[in-house]
């Protein structure tokens, strides 16, 4: 992507308008974010913005759902709503001569959705289900109280499903209230990018938006992250064929930026593929692993740094006690040359890999100006990466990793007892 086609401008109602001339394909796409989503959801109404995304495009004001679909697929376009712990996305994407009807029809669906009783209900019975579902699952079910160890009460520690209770309650009332609350044009980011120009672009979307008004009332703050006075440990017994263990390490937000990128690194190079150190140390080495990984999410408060490893239910307590190891190792060595360049160039190449294409140009950039970061960010993003040393890593590892991780441990009770017995006595230490 070069970045001198790139432009942001703030139209006159408070809309953020970012474009990036890409003449290479005859395709549009854009991205039109909302800051909302779990971060903003009350206790008693977690799973809103899943619930909102789901029923948004099921019709407005001007369309019903199956016109809005026939308009969509008769020209081959795509368009569609989600959500996630920081924002709320509807994302477009169409050829060149259609994208000012498929715009015209996202502003449509953005600012005036209908939100039918019945589709409500529909979409809410569909996400009892996946929750439902999810409860299934070893891996959901460790990493779904390993967050509400880590986040007790705020948002980030809900899956933005929600919850069985309060899914339950979610109405169509309470859809069109947090919309009112939170779609508007002053919080409202749109990323557009492909065969249009600048200058196109910004009188199209003043057509299409400018007459949406800022309402008096201020945005809402969302709830300020608190975390536990001390990390816990969690055992589930499930009768599985293997046991999941996690480890949880309190973590940089994004507005952290250098602890944020060397933290970005340090996940690289832990859990990363075939080639990451977890990898290769527990499951090719040791034997240990059915499945080993590490990920540290992007998020706009204090995030979280988690490792986990699937393994035979008889080897529960060595392969946690490994898994941490593998941490500590980060904070007692460090790299070594060889090892920090391949961890940089392989996240270098993944990322260059991730901005291939209209659509995700148009995301990356649309994603970074709702975080906070600025359009600038991904310009700066290989420089900030090729810059950071060893030592920074090292102090880095320090600083978040040389603690009592929070812990979480599914699988069969034998194998349960042992290492809840271990991690209580390290946490009494």
């Amino acid at each position: 992507m070069t970045q001198s086609l790139t432009h942001s401008v703030r139209l006159p109602n408070g809309i953020t308008l970012i474009t990036t001339e890409n003449p290479a394909t005859d395709i549009v796409a854009a991205r039109l974010f909302i800051r909302a989503g779990t971060r903003w959801e009350s206790p008693q109404k977690l799973g809103l913005s899943h619930l909102l995304a789901a029923v948004m495009t099921k019709g407005t004001h001007q369309w019903t759902a199956m016109e809005i679909a026939e308009k969509v697929e008769s020209v081959g376009a795509s368009l569609g709503t989600d959500a996630s712990a920081d924002y709320f996305v509807l994302s477009l994407k169409t050829v060149t001569a259609d994208f000012e009807p498929m715009l015209a029809l996202a502003q449509d669906i953005l600012c005036q959705p209908s939100l039918p009783p019945e589709q409500v209900e529909l979409e809410r019975q569909l996400t009892l289900q996946s929750i439902r579902a999810q409860q299934e699952r070893p891996f959901t079910v460790a990493y779904d109280h390993l967050r509400r160890q880590m986040y007790g009460g705020h948002p980030y520690g809900t899956s933005i499903l929600g919850t069985n209770a309060t899914v339950s309650t979610l109405t169509s009332d309470d859809l069109k209230a947090y919309h009112q609350c939170y779609f508007r044009p002053d919080n409202l980011v749109i990323s557009i990018c492909g065969r249009i120009s600048s200058a196109a672009a910004i009188a199209l979307a003043e057509e299409l938006f400018g007459d949406w008004r800022v309402p008096p009332s201020p945005l809402p703050s969302p709830p300020v992250v608190t975390l536990p006075a001390q990390a816990q440990v969690k055992g589930i017994v499930q009768e599985t064929q293997q046991s999941i263990i996690m480890l949880g390490y309190p973590a940089a937000s994004v507005e952290q930026q250098l602890d944020y990128l060397t933290l970005k690194l340090l996940n690289t190079y832990l859990g990363n593929g075939l080639s990451s150190r977890l990898f290769v140390e527990l499951r090719e080495k040791r034997g240990l692993a059915y499945d080993v990984s590490a990920f540290y999410p992007t998020r706009c408060d204090r995030s979280q740094f988690v490792a986990y490893i699937g393994t035979a239910p008889e080897n529960t307590a060595t392969a946690h006690a490994c898994l941490q190891a593998e941490l500590q190792r980060l904070v007692t060595t460090p790299l070594s040359d060889a090892e920090l360049q391949m961890a940089k160039n392989k996240l270098l190449g993944q990322y260059a890999l991730g901005k291939q294409t209209n659509a995700e140009i148009a995301q990356l950039l649309g994603w970074y100006e709702t975080l906070g970061l600025g359009i600038g960010f991904d310009t700066d993003f290989a420089p900030a990466i090729a810059q950071i040393t060893a030592e920074q890593l090292q102090a880095v590892a320090i600083a978040y990793f040389n603690t009592t991780p929070y812990l979480t441990v599914v699988g069969p009770a034998p194998a349960l007892e042992t290492i809840e017995a271990l991690a209580a006595s390290e946490l009494a230490q």
